[in-house]
């Protein structure tokens, strides 16, 4: 992209950013909106360090002076974000001030709509007072907590975006984010769109990867690969009621962390690493796999992207168990797998700034359309 496409007067310049539950770093992109489809002219993939992912970690589960931790970590969060858009503006020649807006996510740490007291809360570190003043760019964040007000799940909030440059006009298509959680976008030849989560993604995989192999995940599925399915482990891990649940339904680290693993995992002390990371490959499968079969019946290609996109034992299971459907990875379908999340923050960051709703009811729950997010002037 040259500076003066950057700048010209018909362009519509968003950021997006998105740090997942996968906790490996950030992916951000800039694209344009003034065509019929959005167009990504650049992408930024920016790793954590390993004292900031670890600290982010930490915050997914109760622990003392969290308050303390969480600022800092927001803090240190945003750093990383002003980092990838420096990056991001350096590589495709744009100015700061030819960018709308920044859609900044943050880092989900507790997700918890309509527990305890019938609204419930969902938690996503991020300081984006502080990202406007780094970037000198308006920013869009908190998308989720609007919906989560309004009853709804808050999540997930990009099978909008899929329909939009995914959906199909003749057949019915899915859509699998596979990241640190998974999850579906089921988008109707009729323009229906229904998404929920699925479950666990690569949050258990990577967990396991780490601890055994020192690797923080297990490059293109190998590892899990050369072991073998313990059948039991499995049907234990898939009585798990959240993966039963109809949807609208959404989850997080909240559930599919370390200790509900090693939970899972006391009656089978004598189990080879390898053996339990090929059951967690399975789960992750499998759980997605009878979604669609429950819910998806009538698709015929099922895109993925995400991280799990990468994984290519992961995408084999997945078309060994939907043999009837075309699986494959969003690059086939004009996106690469680790843009497209961030590519929907952007888009819904556009969305608050026109002032229009960024949620699907159908989809999150919640008892309306309602414009996500606040907006942080540079």
């Amino acid at each position: 992209m040259t500076a003066t496409a950057a700048s010209s007067p018909a362009a519509q310049l968003y950021i997006g950013l998105m740090s997942g539950t996968s906790l490996d770093g950030v992916d951000g992109v800039l694209a344009d909106f003034s065509g019929l489809h959005p167009r990504v002219l650049g992408y930024q993939a920016t790793p954590f360090e390993p004292a900031l992912k670890q600290t982010l970690l930490a915050l997914n589960t109760p622990a003392d002076n969290e308050l303390h931790r969480a600022a800092l970590a927001a803090n240190s969060l945003v750093r990383v974000y002003a980092q990838t858009i420096q990056a991001l503006l350096a590589s495709t020649h744009t100015s700061a001030r030819d960018v709308r807006a920044i859609g900044a996510h943050g880092q989900t740490v507790r997700h918890q709509p309509g527990a305890f007291d019938g609204t419930g809360y969902t938690l996503q570190l991020n300081n984006p007072a502080l990202l406007a003043e780094l970037s000198g760019i308006d920013v869009v964040a908190d998308f989720r907590s609007r919906d989560v007000a309004a009853a709804g799940q808050g999540a997930p909030l990009v099978p909008v975006f899929h329909q939009g440059i995914f959906g199909q006009t003749d057949h019915s298509v899915g859509v699998l984010n596979i990241g640190g959680i998974a999850n579906l976008s089921v988008l109707h030849a009729s323009g229906d769109v229904l998404g929920f989560d699925c479950g666990p993604g690569n949050a258990l995989l990577d967990h396991w990867s780490q601890q055994h192999t020192g690797q923080a995940f297990d490059d293109n599925g190998a590892w899990g690969a050369s072991g073998s399915v313990i059948e039991p482990l499995l049907q234990a891990l898939l009585a798990e009621p959240f993966l039963l649940k109809a949807p609208p339904k959404s989850t997080g680290r909240d559930l599919f962390h370390p200790a509900w693993l090693t939970q899972q995992l006391n009656a089978y002390a004598n189990a080879q690493a390898v053996d339990v990371q090929a059951t967690l490959t399975e789960l992750t499968a499998r759980a997605c796999i009878n979604d669609v079969i429950r819910h998806a019946p009538e698709i015929t290609e099922l895109i993925v992207c995400g991280g799990g996109a990468l994984n290519g034992f992961l995408m084999s299971r997945l078309q060994a168990g939907l043999p009837r459907v075309c699986v494959l990875s969003s690059v086939e379908r004009g996106m690469p797998p680790l843009q497209v999340e961030a590519a929907a923050f952007a888009w819904l960051a556009r969305q608050t700034v026109l002032g229009l709703p960024g949620n699907l009811p159908k989809v999150t729950g919640a008892q309306g359309a309602r414009i996500l997010g606040g907006i942080f002037k540079a």
